[in-house]
């Protein structure tokens, strides 16, 4: 996957064309190329608003996507994949797929940063025991992630799409959780460990967002998530945007959303890591 000639990038980019845990509409595995492509734009700048030229040269080394291939564990491949973009002192950026990608992804940074924050934005908080049967499914990737205690803290924010299972669960392991009925405009955060954050498109409002296969209204502004993820004063080490549905996308708004993501988080990481 990696070029062993390439000269050191800080951010290593890399997209997980994986959808088979989704439990209802597919179509995320389709989204890499697309975040990459409205990215790219010069329809807009690659300067953060925070004034990081993402432009650069020695910004990203993009990884390429990576496939599932018959008879090969995709968990592992793709806690794989992270582990060698971290053993060249990259920090990864991953574009799903589906959310089920996050927890070898995790897996993966744990061994690097056994003290390690989670913050999670999305409408749903991800932790059943097992969703349709399935331990591996979309639904269930923090509970995967906290049996394992690969975290030290998951902090959830924007949920507005539970049960009294998943309550349980926030209460068994336990989850930090945000939910989207107490937002507060004045509302922040507080880190003493290395950040991970994982945005799941969804967690936005579908007025922003209608690219999703589950949208839930009633969510978090673009503007809401990008000032949290400025207002992060510890480093955020990795990071990965799923769940978006091109399939489902209306002019380009959701792509379009993603790439700002993507480029707000870049540039807080790479404000960070020197």
């Amino acid at each position: 996957m990696v070029d062993h000639q390439i000269p050191r990038r800080r951010i290593g980019l890399i997209g997980f064309r994986y959808d088979e845990n989704s439990s209802f509409i597919r179509g995320a595995a389709d989204a890499p190329p697309l975040i990459r492509k409205a990215f790219h734009s010069e329809g807009s700048t690659l300067w953060s608003e925070r004034g990081v030229n993402l432009g650069q040269p020695d910004s990203f080394f993009d990884a390429g996507d990576v496939f599932p291939q018959d008879g090969k564990d995709m968990i592992g491949t793709i806690e794989s994949s992270i582990t060698e973009l971290l053993s060249y002192d990259l920090s990864p950026v991953s574009l799903g797929g589906d959310h089920s990608v996050t927890y070898p992804i995790v897996r993966a940074m744990a061994k690097r940063y056994p003290e390690l924050t989670l913050l999670h934005f999305d409408a749903h908080p991800d932790l059943y025991d097992d969703f349709q049967g399935n331990r591996y499914s979309h639904a269930s990737p923090f509970a995967r992630i906290m049996e394992e205690g690969l975290v030290k803290r998951l902090i959830q924010v924007g949920i507005r799409a539970l049960n009294q299972h998943q309550r349980d669960q926030a209460a068994r392991f336990p989850v930090e959780m945000h939910e989207m009925k107490d937002w507060r405009d004045d509302f922040s955060l507080s880190f003493d460990t290395p950040v991970y954050i994982s945005v799941d498109i969804d967690g936005l409002d579908p007025a922003y967002a209608p690219g999703v296969s589950h949208p839930e209204p009633g969510g978090l502004s673009p503007r809401q998530v990008i000032n949290l993820i400025h207002r992060v004063e510890q480093p955020i080490i990795g990071a990965d945007i799923v769940e978006f549905n091109p399939r489902m996308d209306v002019n380009n708004l959701t792509a379009v959303l993603c790439a700002k993501i993507l480029k707000e988080l870049s540039g807080r990481m790479l404000e960070r890591i020197d």
